[in-house]
C-alpha cells in the first residue's frame, strides 16, 4: 500500500506534467481546398503560426486525402471525405498528434456527407463540423433542422463528459440581429429562421459559449459575404462560422480575430487563440 507521502508526490508529478498551453487555432470554410490552394492557402499557412487549422467543405475524394499533404508546411492532416465526389468534408491539420480521432457522429445520414471530424488530445477535444445548408430548398432546409435536432443531444451528452471541447466550423446559421447586415429582411432565408436562431440559442445558453461573443460581445462582424451584387465589398455579410467552447474553456479565450482581408473564399478565415491544459 502506498504512504501518504507517496501519493502526495504522485499527484505532484501528475500536475506537474500539466501547464497550460496557448493555442493557436484557426478554421475557414475554403469552398473547395482545390480552389483555395490556387489562391495562396499554403503561402498563408506558412506566415502564420497556427497550432491547429480546421477546414470545411473541402470536395476532396477519400482517394486523395494524403495525410502528408501539408507535411512541408509542419502539418499531419485528417481527414473525413463525403461519399459524394467534389461535395462536403471537413479536414484537420495539426502540429501535435492526437491520442485519438474520431470521424462522423454515428449516424449515417450525415457522415455519408463528411460533416465531422474530431481529434482528442487528451486534455482537451477539437471538433470541426460542416453544418448542412438549406438554402438550395425546402427539402434540404428541412434534413438541416433534422441535423441540428439529432446532433443536439450527441454534443450535449459530449460536453458533460468532456467539458474541455472546441466545436469550430461552419453552422450555416445567424445567430443573433447584429451577426447579418440586415435583420429587417423579410424573405425568411434558411440560414435566418426562427428556429434555427432558437437552436443556436439553447445551443449557446446550455451548452456552449461563442468564443467571439465571449471577448466582443456587441461587436459586429461577418464571416461569409454572397458573390453576388458586390457583397464583400459593401460588407453586406453574415456571421455563421463560429469557434464553441464547452464550460471547462470559457475563461480560456484570450484572442478572436476574423480575417475579412483574406479570401480564399465566400468565408474568411477565424483564428482563436485559447490556453488550453496540456500534458507536458
Amino acid at each position: 500500500m502506498l504512504r501518504l507521502q507517496d501519493k502526495t508526490l504522485i499527484i505532484a508529478h501528475q500536475i506537474a506534467r500539466v501547464m497550460d498551453k496557448l493555442l493557436r487555432i484557426a478554421s475557414l470554410n475554403v469552398n473547395g481546398l482545390r480552389s483555395a490552394l490556387g489562391k495562396g492557402f499554403r503561402d498563408w499557412l506558412r506566415t502564420h503560426d497556427f497550432d491547429m487549422v480546421c477546414l470545411q467543405e473541402i470536395k476532396v475524394d477519400a482517394s486523395l486525402a494524403d495525410a502528408s499533404m501539408f507535411s512541408e508546411e509542419g502539418y499531419h492532416t485528417y481527414w473525413n471525405c463525403a461519399e459524394k465526389k467534389g461535395y462536403s468534408g471537413v479536414a484537420i491539420l495539426t502540429k501535435f498528434e492526437p491520442v485519438d480521432v474520431v470521424r462522423g457522429f454515428g449516424m449515417e445520414a450525415y457522415d455519408r456527407e463528411g460533416r465531422m471530424l474530431m481529434l482528442d488530445f487528451g486534455t482537451f477535444l477539437l471538433c470541426n463540423s460542416y453544418f448542412p445548408s438549406g438554402s438550395s430548398g425546402e427539402e434540404r432546409h428541412a434534413f438541416k433542422m433534422q441535423f441540428l435536432e439529432d446532433v443536439y443531444p450527441y454534443f450535449e451528452k459530449l460536453v458533460q463528459q468532456r467539458p474541455e471541447l472546441i466545436v469550430v466550423g461552419d453552422y450555416n446559421i445567424v445567430h443573433r440581429d447584429l451577426d447579418i447586415h440586415n435583420p429587417e429582411r423579410k424573405d425568411n432565408p434558411s440560414g435566418f429562421r426562427p428556429e434555427e436562431r432558437a437552436w443556436l440559442d439553447r445551443w449557446f445558453g446550455n451548452l456552449f459559449s461563442d468564443s467571439f461573443r465571449i471577448l466582443h460581445p456587441g461587436q459586429v462582424e461577418f464571416s461569409w459575404w454572397s458573390f453576388r451584387a458586390g457583397s464583400y465589398g459593401k460588407n453586406k455579410g453574415w456571421r455563421i462560422d463560429y469557434h464553441s467552447v464547452g464550460p471547462g474553456l470559457w475563461e480560456r479565450v484570450v484572442y478572436f480575430k476574423h480575417h475579412r482581408e483574406i479570401r480564399f473564399s465566400d468565408h474568411c478565415p477565424l483564428e482563436g487563440h485559447y490556453k488550453i491544459p496540456w500534458n507536458s
